[in-house]
């Protein structure tokens, strides 16, 4: 029902405002639908209206049924008011209003409603998948926990089985008592399951791979673990990590075509980055001044491809002498109120157009660590140089998915989503990235 309702919110400005088009095209205005400059600019239109419904989470980030409207009224009145701009400073109508106000009195309903039956289908679980995972302890224990951050897919686990003690042992994660079953059918059936997941150990059990040839032929999907993390938690799962970290090709290495691309786009990236550096700039200066007094700039060393080091540069957020080299806690107090406005707007990223400009970073990629963290990391987790067979990115898909790390375990735990995007770099996954970004900003949840 959810893949329903996003697809509803992306077809409805298309169907919308193209019908609204051509209502007036034919019946008031009496022009051609199509051929004319307006047929583009409603194309244009609806663009725009696309990317502000995704900016705003429309329709699977609002919480309440107020933020649903609010979000939709944010996407419309944002639409609305660019093209607005645009005809005012053109001097020429390039859209009737009846389209432009038209719409935006169709689809502030039409979002709203969508989001709020959204918002129901997360909060009843409906649309979910229903999880019976064979698994040992360990691996049980972290998927119970994963499986709720974050995820790709939504999904919920109705029964944990050890495959050593497989008849004797099932896990109700209700916490109800429940008798034995005496075998993967009967449980799969009984909880409703519409996918098994397999761990290691499950796949070399006869009896277990028996049960789920069964299932399998009713319908029920079957996973390995490393499956069900990559499709349904967009990660890879921590005991997988060292064994499959060279068991894919990474396309910055691989694909010659892809590295040429992501350069061309990070140039273009670089260019944007740096005239809007030049106009940021001064702003940001006089903001210093009043409430953040130091240098502009905080320069920093960092290890970036092939374990070489570089200088990162970004808006200082810091007050001179803040120790901006330690790892910072999201409410650090050492953040004044123009730092923190700087890093929940990104803007303290924006002078790394330099970088990308120098080809020491990508727009996507993993976070580029400083090298004591690097070290220490290193030794603490021996297949972590993986990430640095590719460029760091200014954003990139374990900043998306997890948004903030100040530890140790917070960078095991975003490895397993860099490991997730070197398995799948390319081109979709890096616009995925990059509109995820966009919708962060938007709704400033930087650190």
């Amino acid at each position: 029902m959810r893949a329903v309702l996003r697809w509803s919110a992306v077809l409805a400005p298309i169907v919308v405002v193209f019908g609204l088009g051509e209502f007036h095209a034919h019946f008031i205005g009496h022009y051609p639908f199509t051929g004319t400059s307006r047929f583009a600019w409603m194309i244009g239109y609806i663009a725009v209206l696309e990317i502000a419904s995704y900016g705003v989470g429309i329709p699977d980030t609002p919480s309440t049924d107020s933020g649903a409207l609010w979000s939709a009224g944010a996407a419309v009145v944002t639409a609305g008011l660019g093209v607005s701009i645009v005809q005012l400073l053109s001097a020429s109508a390039i859209l009737p209003r009846a389209v432009v106000f038209g719409s935006g009195l169709v689809l502030i309903p039409a979002y709203s409603v969508l989001t709020i039956l959204d918002l129901r289908a997360r909060q009843d679980g409906s649309g979910a998948e229903r999880v019976v995972a064979v698994l040992n302890s360990d691996d049980s224990a972290a998927l119970s926990s994963d499986i709720h951050r974050f995820p790709e897919h939504v999904a919920r686990l109705v029964a944990l089985v050890d495959p050593d003690r497989f008849t004797p042992r099932v896990e109700d994660l209700v916490g109800q008592e429940t008798p034995t079953l005496p075998n993967l059918v009967e449980l799969a059936m009984s909880r409703q399951a519409t996918v098994v997941v397999l761990g290691r150990e499950a796949q070399i059990n006869d009896e277990v791979l028996t049960g789920v040839a069964t299932l399998h032929r009713s319908g029920v999907k079957v996973r390995t673990l490393s499956l069900f993390y990559d499709e349904w938690l967009g990660k890879l799962p921590v005991s997988e990590l060292e064994r499959v970290s060279l068991m894919f090709d990474i396309q910055e290495l691989h694909t010659p075509s892809y590295a040429r691309l992501k350069r061309i786009v990070d140039l273009a990236a670089a260019l944007v980055g740096l005239v809007a550096l030049v106009v940021f700039s001064p702003m940001v200066w006089t903001l210093d001044r009043a409430g953040n007094k130091g240098p502009l700039f905080f320069r920093q060393v960092r290890v970036g491809k092939g374990g070489k080091t570089f200088t990162i540069i970004k808006f200082r957020t810091m007050a001179a002498g803040g120790d901006e080299e330690e790892w910072t806690d999201e409410n650090d107090p050492r953040l004044g109120r123009v730092g923190r406005w700087l890093r929940r707007t990104h803007l303290d990223e924006l002078p790394q157009a330099i970088n990308i400009a120098r080809g020491e970073i990508s727009l996507v990629g993993p976070r580029p660590e400083q090298p004591r963290y690097v070290e220490e990391l290193r030794e603490k987790i021996r297949f972590y140089d993986v990430r640095h067979l590719v460029k760091p990115g200014v954003t990139g898909w374990a900043q998306v998915k997890f948004p903030y790390g100040s530890s140790v375990s917070d960078a095991l735990e975003k490895l397993q989503y860099e490991f997730y995007y070197l398995r799948h770099q390319g081109p979709l996954l890096d616009a995925k990235i990059i509109a995820r970004t966009l919708r962060s900003i938007v709704r400033m949840q930087g650190r």
